[in-house]
């Protein structure tokens, strides 16, 4: 029995180490921006973003492709700066947030490219369609003790997303050609996280 015991031990002492290296972080949504932009009449661009959100990221420096995250959007929370805009996004023409409270994304696959970057698949959820989509992911920051004793990391992601494969098609057509709004929406997430301690 004590050898027994003695062998269980060991076996523990030996997984520790691949345990210790595996840690989960929480966004920090007071300094995280979930931004985005779409062109306007064809020749600027609209940004706006979205100031609800959460998320959480379980992250394995030691093998970065068994990494996790998933993320959820209060899609009310959209903000462009322009009231009338913003109650128009919020409707039925566009993200009709009373039937789609919320956009989400579960990560899938995690690769990392030569240059340190991070290419995370994983599936959108916006509208109540679900499609694939790819986050450019620059490398996470080194962690950072805080005033306050919360260690801290961070980094940026980008993607491009087509509006109309999920579904969100409102548009109107110019006098002397094109339309209003793009379909290519550009996001940019910017992401501080804090790590949970065990």
């Amino acid at each position: 029995m004590k050898r027994f015991v003695s062998i269980c031990a060991l076996g523990i002492a030996l997984f520790m180490p691949d345990f210790a290296l595996a840690s989960t972080w929480k966004i920090d949504q007071d300094h995280s921006n979930v931004g985005f932009s779409v062109k306007h009449l064809m020749v600027s661009n609209v940004r706006g973003s979205f100031t609800r959100f959460s998320g959480t990221v379980d992250l394995d420096d030691r093998d970065i492709t068994a990494s996790r995250v998933s993320a959820s959007i209060d899609a009310s929370s959209i903000n462009t700066n322009v009231q009338k805009r913003d109650d128009h996004l919020r409707g039925a023409d566009f993200f009709d947030v009373a039937k789609y409270p919320n956009i989400t994304f579960v990560s899938k696959k995690w690769i990392r490219s030569a240059d340190g970057r991070l290419k995370v698949t994983g599936n959108l959820t916006m509208h109540g369609t679900t499609r694939e989509v790819v986050l450019n992911v620059d490398p996470f920051s080194r962690e950072i003790r805080d005033a306050w004793g919360k260690t801290r990391r961070g980094t940026t992601a980008t993607a491009r997303i087509n509006r109309q494969d999920f579904g969100i098609t409102w548009n109107k057509a110019l006098d002397a050609g094109g339309v209003t709004i793009g379909n290519e929406v550009d996001i940019v997430l910017d992401i501080e996280m804090i790590k949970s301690e065990q």
